[in-house]
């Protein structure tokens, strides 16, 4: 069997070695337009920011030494013009001898992968306008900025190669000024939590507008311009060979890379999958589910039956001395979908408070309220909050309900956690909640919240804490003083209460519910709104 596979790095790469191992005696063949077929494009932005020093560092394979390692028939600088469907033939160009030949297929993989998403803009044509899609775009950035003082930069784009590639210029000591078309940057947060990024850029003098197009280049107001404002999936193969495509322009394939060709497979960002939690069609761009589907791909290539099971879109950014992390869908995309959501919110730190260095977290999590199934997480902090992602990510996978957290037994010791893990937390917390033990309210709520005396507002924090911020409208009760106190509270009144982050005015309202109060707990407490920078709700002693 002669297999040919059209592009390398995750899904071309995987599906090539996976295949050599599955079948010693197929013959195969990798082909690929570019210097390399196995590379960490993941890395690129590190490479230009200098973090990752060496170029070789970037090349995770040689094409000599993957064709020798695994006897695949690897061709760089060779670029298929056509698919012939029906001979089952592709033309191919070499290059760099600038020659066209016949190839001949009997299974045929496409891992074209996506193409920077193009911009029509006057000026995008300069030299100093990059992309970044391989090592070579990377080298073309970094030896641009290379023994220059007082460049600036506009990164067009606020996804995470964009962010990434902020960062990465500012430690490179360019100026940035970051452009977003809509009113947030990371559009897998939510706003609110987008928010505490944009501060982390702006804490790192990053210039940031927000909901702002660009329609022209000056080149006298900047020096180079990146062009990261998505990606589109790389089909032009595919839809001039007359195979399915999505309306997003995707290739259309089946749980087993399969396109609507029998003898063809597809994989990468090029490919439309499943969303494992909306159960609808979407495209990805993330590496670990293109080396999933290549492997899956090898397998039906091969008779050995795999199915890929939909993508979690599970992720993480770094910017700056923040960590990003997200798996499943946010709140933007619940409402958008219908679903009947509760949502929690948490701000405990990453490891034990009484060991040195402790940082907090900031994590939000959407759950079902019919099925309890988790929906998805969003966890941001300087430390641990990739782990705690990773974990919801997992029980997400697993089918656990929401209150299932709390009985997860996660590696303890105190330089790396709490006995009472965040995860833990927000279990017991979701349980909480669906059993009735407590009542929430939100942060966007703050400030519809009646101020003329018909509902009670209470802070049970400490007055030294109260006294140095509160929010407005709320008057301090300290929970020390609640169970001697409570009489003197209006049990006909509902009750409003919030703390630092939540923990204090849970065991408010437990006290007054038990006393016959109708309470109602702040989710992540005074806290989260200063996180969030909702000042306005807020009162500081000046």
């Amino acid at each position: 069997m002669k297999i040919v596979i059209i592009g390398g790095v995750a899904g071309g790469a995987t599906a090539a070695a996976r295949l050599r191992r599955l079948d010693e005696k197929a013959e195969i063949v990798l082909l690929e337009r570019g210097e390399h077929i196995s590379f960490a494009n993941c890395g690129l932005p590190y490479f230009i920011g200098g973090e990752i020093k060496e170029e070789a560092k970037l090349l995770l394979q040689t094409p000599k030494g993957f064709g020798e390692r695994y006897q695949v028939d690897v061709r760089i600088l060779h670029e298929v013009t056509a698919i012939d469907r029906k001979l089952k033939q592709l033309t191919v160009k070499n290059l760099k001898e600038e020659s066209e030949f016949a190839l001949s297929y009997d299974k045929l993989l496409l891992a074209t992968g996506a193409a920077p998403r193009e911009l029509q803009l006057a000026g995008i044509d300069r030299e100093s306008v990059f992309t970044l899609r391989n090592v070579a775009d990377a080298k073309r950035i970094k030896a641009f900025i290379e023994n220059k003082q007082g460049l600036r930069a506009l990164v067009i784009g606020g996804g995470s190669i964009g962010i990434e590639m902020t960062e990465n210029l500012s430690k490179a000591g360019v100026e940035v000024t970051l452009t977003e078309s809509s009113p947030q940057i990371l559009p897998q947060l939510d706003p609110e939590l987008a928010a505490v990024a944009t501060r982390e850029l702006e804490r790192n003098q990053v210039k940031i507008h927000l909901g702002a197009s660009v329609d022209q280049i000056d080149k006298h107001k900047i020096d180079m311009v990146i062009l990261s404002a998505g990606t589109t999936p790389d089909t032009a193969l595919a839809k001039a060979a007359g195979l399915d495509l999505s309306n997003s322009g995707a290739i259309v394939v089946d749980d087993t890379m399969r396109t609507s060709d029998p003898d063809i497979y597809a994989v990468g960002d090029a490919v439309q999958i499943e969303h494992f939690v909306l159960h609808s069609p979407m495209t990805g761009g993330l590496a670990g589910p293109a080396n999933k589907q290549g492997r899956i791909a090898a397998d039906n290539i091969t008779g050995n039956k795999s199915h890929y099971k939909a993508s979690q879109t599970s992720a993480v950014v770094r910017v700056f001395d923040l960590t990003v992390a997200t798996t499943g869908i946010n709140e933007k995309q619940a409402k958008a979908n219908g679903l009947n959501y509760d949502k929690i919110y948490l701000l405990p730190n990453n490891h034990a408070s009484y060991f040195p260095d402790f940082c907090q977290l900031i994590i939000k999590v959407l759950y079902d309220r019919d099925s309890q199934l988790l929906l998805g997480a969003q966890v941001l902090g300087k430390e641990g909050a990739d782990k705690r992602c990773d974990v919801f990510a997992t029980a997400q996978r697993a089918g656990m309900k929401a209150a299932e957290l709390a009985d997860i037994d996660l590696c303890y010791a105190p330089p790396y956690g709490s006995a009472k893990d965040p995860i833990n937390m927000a279990g017991y917390v979701m349980e909480n909640l669906i059993t009735g033990k407590v009542k929430q309210f939100h942060w966007h709520d703050v400030d519809s919240l009646p101020r003329d005396g018909s509902v009670t507002l209470l802070d049970t924090r400490s007055p030294q804490e109260y006294a140095a911020g509160h929010i407005k409208g709320f008057v301090n009760l300290p929970l020390q003083e609640l169970h001697q106190r409570y009489g003197e509270l209006d049990i006909n009144k509902p009750v409003y209460i919030t703390c630092a982050v939540g923990m204090r005015g849970y065991l408010a309202c437990r006290i007054l519910m038990q006393h016959g109060f109708d309470c109602y707990n702040l989710a992540g407490g005074y806290k989260l709104l200063f996180e969030i920078g909702a000042y306005s709700s807020l009162e500081f002693t000046q």
